[in-house]
């Protein structure tokens, strides 16, 4: 379960998170629990990271959260006999 928190769309609390998939300055990719969150938006930076609690906290300007899905994972054959 996570929590989420955002600040006058400037500051992104993510309480939960797991994992920090990617991040560039126009978007971030945050695992939670069996989710990826993507955060879209300028000037995103991660300005803390304590995955041992599970917190991140971006700083930026945020236009989108959205949840997709994780990808699952395939074997070698599974991806050569589609």
């Amino acid at each position: 379960m996570e929590q989420i928190c955002l600040e006058d769309r400037k500051t992104l609390v993510i309480k939960g998170a797991t994992k920090v998939v990617s991040s560039t300055s126009t978007q971030a990719v945050v695992e939670v629990s069996d989710s990826n969150l993507t955060i879209l938006g300028s000037n995103i930076e991660v300005t803390k990271l304590d995955l041992e609690n599970k917190e991140v906290v971006f700083g930026g300007k945020f236009n989108c959260l959205k949840y997709t899905q994780k990808a699952e994972k395939q074997g070698l054959l599974k991806r050569l006999f589609k």
